[in-house]
């Protein structure tokens, strides 16, 4: 059962619902679009963000109202909060002293929503960028910041996994007298330099991942071979209407950064050929599950911002596009091409239908060059905020010794160093992640 509830300015609870031992509240906020100091008046133009509120039924609703707040800041970019149907794996253990408030970033889901449809209204290709300049980390910190103020709360703790880790930095460096404070899974950025020794690490880390892959499975070595070569010579189409080529199906190769997907991939893979009258060909089941791991028509920030999340002062000029150029292993024409892991090309605003309308947009944010600072190393030396990050020593997305670095940069922070996990820890043993890094925060005070 849901029940309207009264709502205040610039802040409402729409509903309340109580189902599997869990209880929530949704939360919409109106929002500065530009933050500036003390402009919770502010008369610009304003969005809305939109937050989850999850607690357990163990609680009674008046003993959970007085429980502290944990902010999620969830993976990204453009990735909007999960949608749970039971508390379990890290909410089952941080529901036990917190509320949780799952944050659809600006730009997802609930949120002011960014889709071709909605850019469309801004305006031309320039109007369109210079929006989007305002829905990287520091925005979304502000948001934060401003919700925060908004529910009346002492500082909080947070919580960020991957992108989300990003934005707890960001939050550190711009507003820590907001945070008790940060638990950090996979997501310790590099706090200078340009883009390409993100992907110059993380290239290498994902070609020895493919290894170690292909080492568990080497029949699968010779498939993946034979479906480039096959997507070379025969057009398949996804149910989409769109071709696959060969350089989108080697973007399953997401499945290889996780512990819990990565033998999903052999799943995949053993799905690929068919005898049709035609001669061999891709089945529909192995091309429609390929489909969902290679549009970005759900999540088209992911693709238009992800190089800016490192850009700071600089363009990142589709610095992935221009490292590969060293790593020719995976280039499609190499003898046994590699998979790929999470980067952005500028082919896929050519090759995605969905992201096609944003080429020209997507050219014009690689191109900026007056990027705003992301982090404040000053005040990160001298950080008072307890945090501790779980590292994962193989991480094809976050490479650890970009993270180490950082780590060593931030005054206090305590770095849990893994290699029994993937960037996908917290969906394996988010219990068990959760309590450690809680207990290293606690710790330390």
């Amino acid at each position: 059962m849901a029940d309207a509830l009264s709502s205040m300015p610039g802040h409402s609870i729409r509903a309340r619902h109580e189902f599997r031992g869990i209880r929530t509240a949704e939360h919409y906020f109106t929002v500065p679009l530009m933050h500036s100091p003390g402009n919770n008046g502010a008369t610009g133009e304003m969005i809305t963000v939109f937050a989850r509120e999850y607690s357990s039924t163990v609680h009674t609703e008046e003993e959970a109202s007085r429980l502290p707040w944990l902010l999620f800041l969830q993976g990204g970019p453009g990735g909007r909060g999960n949608r749970v149907t039971s508390l379990a794996g890290w909410m089952k253990a941080a529901a036990r002293d917190f509320r949780i408030l799952m944050l659809d970033q600006r730009g997802t889901g609930l949120s002011t929503p960014v889709e071709r449809q909605t850019l469309e209204r801004r305006g031309d290709a320039a109007a369109q960028a210079e929006y989007l300049t305002h829905f990287r980390a520091d925005s979304i910190v502000a948001d934060a910041e401003f919700i925060r103020g908004v529910l009346g709360s002492e500082p909080w703790s947070v919580m960020g996994q991957s992108f989300g880790g990003f934005c707890a930095l960001t939050y550190l460096s711009f507003a820590p007298e907001g945070l008790r404070e940060v638990l950090v899974t996979g997501g310790l950025a590099p706090l200078e330099g340009p883009a390409d020794r993100v992907y110059q690490a993380t290239f290498k880390r994902v070609a020895a991942r493919n290894a170690e892959y292909f080492g568990w499975y080497p029949e699968d070595r010779e498939k993946v071979t034979r479906i480039v070569r096959h997507l070379e010579k025969t057009p398949e189409f996804l149910a989409s209407g769109e071709r696959l080529t060969p350089e989108r199906f080697q973007m399953v190769g997401s499945f290889l950064g996780g512990n819990t997907r990565v033998d999903s991939l052999h799943y995949l893979l053993e799905d690929a050929f068919i005898d049709t009258l035609d001669g061999e060909r891709l089945s529909e089941s192995f091309l429609e599950q390929v489909r969902g791991l290679v549009s970005r028509a759900a999540n088209p920030l992911y693709a238009v911002l992800h190089e800016s999340i490192y850009a700071q002062g600089e363009a990142s000029n589709w610095a992935a596009w221009r490292v590969l150029e060293d790593f020719p292993e995976f280039e499609p024409a190499a003898e046994d091409p590699l998979l790929t892991g999470e980067m952005v090309y500028p082919w896929y605003f050519e090759q995605d239908p969905s992201l096609a309308p944003l080429r020209d947009v997507a050219e014009l944010l690689a191109a900026r060059k007056d990027w705003k600072p992301l982090y404040d190393t000053t005040v990160l030396a001298a950080n008072t905020v307890p945090v501790a990050a779980a590292v994962y020593k193989d991480d094809i997305y976050v490479d650890h010794d970009l993270s180490l670095e950082t780590a060593a940069a931030v005054r206090g922070l305590q770095a849990w160093v893994t290699s029994d996990f993937h960037h996908d820890g917290i969906a394996e043993d988010g219990e068990g992640i959760f309590k450690r890094l809680l207990g290293m925060v606690r710790s330390s005070r």
